[in-house]
């Protein structure tokens, strides 16, 4: 049995606060101790090429995967070993490269069944408001299988938002969407990030991750080998060759 959450001072100001998490496959470490601290309203891109770990992190800080080592805090909880349920209960929510959605349901139902619990009443109303905001309003009662690519990730974003979460993790959220779409997800970070909501955001699209983040990690072999603003990112020689496809 999962040991219960107990309260930690180290990381009372921070929503999410990762410490030398590990993770291991076999004979492959796929996590190799990474330490993160995110501020309430911080946007932190998460970057490196395929393979580097970034996914296995966040499904570790969401808790679709168990730690090997080392402890994840949610606002000063330490969660760590907890089940995926009660994580995103404690108020963290992630998306998929592939959105995970109920094809045979409606986009409204969708939204309804990503309510949060005790707020049943609320939650018809809310689902509008989300839908509203993600612009999704005039496909909401189709099925969530006649959406285009991009359509479907925003109703996946629109799950996440339903339940009031304050972190949010995003996994290639614009990738191969339309422009269209890409524009409303950033207007979307950008409004939820005024009301303190953190975002760990993984992308490979480099002026997305200029226009919306404060700061950079850079994987590399499930270690962080890099960490600063885009320009310090940028500035990197390493990352210029090996993450950004520049010649020294």
């Amino acid at each position: 049995m999962s040991s219960p959450a107990i309260k930690t001072s180290s990381a009372d100001k921070s929503p999410l606060v990762l410490e030398s998490v590990v993770k291991r496959f076999g004979g492959v470490t796929a996590v190799a101790g990474v330490s993160l601290v995110v501020a309430p309203g911080e946007v932190v891109g998460v970057i490196g090429p395929n393979g580097s770990g970034k996914s296995t992190l966040f499904s570790l800080a969401a808790g679709g995967l168990p730690v090997d080592e080392g402890r994840i805090w949610l606002d000063g909880v330490d969660v760590t070993g907890q089940p995926t349920w009660r994580i995103a209960r404690s108020g963290i929510g992630r998306t998929f490269q592939i959105p995970s959605l109920f094809d045979n349901m409606s986009v409204r139902e969708n939204l309804l069944a990503a309510a949060v619990e005790g707020d049943w009443k609320g939650a018809p109303v809310r689902a509008e408001e989300v839908a509203e905001m993600l612009q999704i309003t005039h496909v909401i009662n189709n099925l969530a299988s006649e959406l285009s690519g991009g359509q479907q990730k925003l109703l996946e974003f629109g799950r996440v938002c339903m339940r009031d979460p304050k972190v949010i993790l995003l996994d290639e959220v614009t990738a191969g969407v339309h422009p269209n779409i890409r524009r409303i997800i950033l207007e979307v970070i950008r409004r939820l990030r005024q009301t303190g909501i953190t975002f760990l955001i993984i992308e490979h699209d480099m002026e997305m991750v200029r226009e919306i983040c404060d700061r950079l990690i850079v994987m590399n072999m499930g270690e962080v080998v890099a960490e600063g603003s885009f320009d310090d990112i940028a500035s990197n020689v390493e990352v210029q060759q090996a993450y950004l496809g520049r010649q020294s």
